[in-house]
């Protein structure tokens, strides 16, 4: 089977879930014997192509036209589609919300649309004004697309309402975790008091509220110290480095406990993920966060997000804590009830680990993927040989 990703983020550079993701559904699958394509439009001047251990990866070049990204970068990829279709055909098309918009309808290979979260689902979850031309796109790569998945209930059933999707069929895939590279580390000592957040650093992850939570974490905890590792945005409201603006809030008594680590590349960040007593993602909302994964299958105890899908993902009191990301008191609460019970530190992380790798290795989730895309691609053939009448 010949699969190709449309992905603009893949690994190495910056990159989010959808990257993280591409690359350890595509690595899997290239090591099961299957061809796998990563193609996509990134900022570089120059078309560039490397193998990753078995994925041919195809970066494209983004166009310096500011205004025109849809028009010139759709033209780039509908072209590096042919010539890859020339080479070799391809039998599922698979990318993210906004990816098949570029595309005609009549394109040949099986196309998937695998539901991270769009624009249109950010925007109505954390109560901001859609962008009509986003959502217009959006909707244009729906009706490109034959199959769909998602890798949550909760994106599936909110972007089915807010598309509109009525009762087109969505098959649930988690987003999988690599359990033997994220996995308990006992000859790396924890530092007491640490917690580790891992993410971009922006207003939606919940961080301005876990920096506020600290001074009342200190108070019950007073050697606690929080490491925030990820890279910075500016702030949509100033225009300025969120960091740099999140410096200046940091109460007095809190401002030596609390490190911006920056960027960790993702082959070291087990190792940094280890030194931790407890990892906290207090996220305004998520489609599915591969970090929150990564955290069960270190074994490590989880403060997350009650919204979204935290439910499908942490069973509350069981593999992780939820929180309230919204509420400073809540989150320090979850918190300080970790740090000073290690019993119950102890009970939540195997419990975790054990949830990662029953619930969310690759080991299980490429099977599933692997039959879903068999499911689609017998359904086309069906379709192409069954007469109109008995469709």
């Amino acid at each position: 089977m010949h699969i190709c990703f449309l992905c603009n983020e893949y690994p190495p550079g910056p990159h989010g879930g959808v990257g993280s993701v591409t690359q350890t559904l595509g690595r899997t699958m290239a090591h099961l014997g299957h061809k796998v394509t990563s193609l996509g439009v990134y900022r570089r001047e120059h078309l560039e192509e490397e193998q990753d251990q078995g994925v041919r990866v195809i970066r494209l070049p983004h166009t310096r036209i500011r205004g025109m990204g849809f028009l010139f970068n759709g033209r780039t990829l509908c072209r590096g589609l042919q010539r890859l279709t020339a080479e070799a055909r391809i039998d599922v098309l698979e990318g993210p919300e906004l990816s098949l918009a570029p595309l005609m309808r009549t394109w040949p290979p099986t196309k998937i649309i695998r539901m991270h979260g769009g624009h249109h689902f950010f925007a109505t979850t954390l109560g901001v004004t859609p962008r009509p031309w986003r959502c217009w796109l959006e909707k244009r790569s729906f009706c490109r697309a034959a199959h769909l998945c998602a890798v949550s209930r909760f994106v599936a059933e909110t972007t089915r309402r807010v598309l509109e999707l009525g009762e087109r069929r969505i098959e649930i895939l988690p987003n999988p975790v690599d359990t033997d590279r994220f996995c308990p580390r006992r000859d790396i000592p924890e530092d007491p008091g640490l917690i580790i957040f891992v993410g971009t650093v922006c207003e939606k992850k919940g961080v301005r509220q876990l920096v506020q939570a600290m001074p009342t974490i200190l108070t019950a905890v007073p050697h606690a110290q929080l490491w925030i590792i990820g890279r910075d945005l500016r702030d949509a409201k100033t225009n300025e480095s969120f960091i740099d603006g999140l410096r200046r809030q940091i109460a007095p008594e809190a401002f030596d406990h609390i490190h911006f680590k920056g960027i960790v590349e993702n082959a070291a960040l087990p190792l940094l993920l280890a030194r931790g007593e407890i990892l906290v993602y207090p996220s305004h909302m998520e489609a599915h966060p591969v970090a929150w994964l990564e955290g069960l299958a270190m074994g490590k105890p989880v403060v997350a997000s009650e919204t979204g899908p935290g439910s499908e993902i942490i069973e509350d009191g069981v593999s992780g804590l939820l929180c309230d990301p919204h509420n400073p008191h809540s989150i320090a609460e979850a918190v300080i009830r970790a740090l000073k019970d290690r019993e119950l530190r102890m009970r939540l992380g195997a419990a975790a680990r054990t949830r990662a790798v029953s619930e969310f290795s690759m080991d299980k989730l490429v099977i599933r993927n692997l039959e879903f895309y068999r499911h689609c691609l017998e359904s086309r053939i069906r379709q192409e040989h069954c007469p109109p009448e008995k469709l």
